[in-house]
């Protein structure tokens, strides 16, 4: 069980080191929305796509060590958690704080990059419904009467009596 604990540790303070390098990506992506620069946007995302890859398959070898773990004490994957496993190894203190150290730093992060992401989600949202206004504006301002193209002589000549013009009714 302690080779398969240290596997975990190791596994989950990857994902650490990971998750903190990828919060001044997200952050940079921020700047990057408000400033409206699109090309910069595109490589940001495919940075983000990198980091989201090499998360995936540390996430993978974690539910790899989780299986281990539930085979070994004979518990479901679906009950085991990190908190859980923290309290089962109380005699392994030095293993217990250490994987406790890495949980709490892996919320703490999980729950910034959570911030960071509604709030670019939120102003792209912003971004699009200022477009969508713009666009239903442009559309309206074509639509509307009266913005029609007619010279001053067409409408100085419309109604007038006496006037000749090819529609003239008395013919």
């Amino acid at each position: 069980m302690a080779s398969i604990i240290e596997e975990l540790i190791a596994v989950l303070g990857a994902e650490l080191t990971l998750y903190k390098e990828f919060v001044p990506v997200c952050k940079e992506k921020t700047k990057v929305i408000v400033e409206n620069k699109i090309d910069e946007l595109n490589t940001i995302n495919i940075k983000e796509q990198e980091y989201l890859d090499k998360i995936a398959i540390l996430d993978k070898k974690r539910e790899q060590v989780l299986r281990n773990v539930a085979d070994v004490t004979g518990k479901k994957v679906s009950e085991l958690n990190v908190a859980t496993i923290i309290k089962m190894i109380d005699k392994q203190p030095k293993e217990q704080k250490e994987l406790s150290i890495i949980y709490d730093g892996l919320k703490e992060t999980t729950k910034l990059l959570v911030d960071i992401n509604n709030h670019n989600k939120a102003l792209i949202q912003q971004s699009l419904d200022m477009i969508e206004f713009n666009m239903n504006f442009i559309q309206s301002t074509w639509m509307q009467p009266g913005s029609n193209n007619y010279n001053n002589v067409a409408n100085m000549n419309y109604g007038q009596q006496g006037t000749n013009t090819m529609f003239d009714a008395k013919q």
